[in-house]
């Protein structure tokens, strides 16, 4: 049987212990930018429906006959911590031309006045379940506009 002398055997245990140490730096490395690219495919595939439920709850909620529509999406992100997948997000929704029950609000273009009550922003909390296709919008503050 082979064996290492009592000094050599001590002088080895610091470089193992370096490399397991090597070893699991790497893997939880690994583990963590696995787990980003996960969340970055489930932004890509959730967000948007998110985001159509998001401005379809607004122009539901809202007291203006005429429908607002997505401006750009100012911040968006996946929240952590919760049962469900959530999305928080800031948006710019500016007012269009067509009544909110019209058929084809994607197409409708935005009423162009210099009144500065035709666009609002919103901070918007939408937990998701999409294998069940359900929203539930959790936080909905807006300013500006005719929210």
């Amino acid at each position: 049987m082979w064996s290492l002398p009592p000094s050599r055997a001590l002088s080895c245990a610091p470089l193992l212990l370096l490399f397991s140490f090597q070893f699991l730096v790497t893997y939880a490395w690994r583990f963590q930018e696995e787990e980003e690219w996960n969340d970055q495919k489930q932004i890509a595939v959730y967000l948007p429906p998110t985001l159509e439920f998001a401005v379809y709850t607004f122009n539901k909620q809202s007291k203006d006959w005429y429908a607002y529509k997505l401006v750009p999406v100012l911040a968006s992100w996946k929240e952590q911590g919760y049962d469900k997948m959530t999305f928080s997000m800031n948006l710019q929704l500016g007012r269009t031309v067509c009544g909110k029950f019209e058929d084809d609000i994607d197409n409708c273009p935005f009423q162009e006045s210099p009144e500065p009550n035709n666009t609002c922003t919103c901070f918007f909390t939408i937990g998701i379940e999409p294998w069940r296709t359900r929203f539930d919008l959790w936080n909905k503050t807006c300013s500006g506009g005719h929210s």
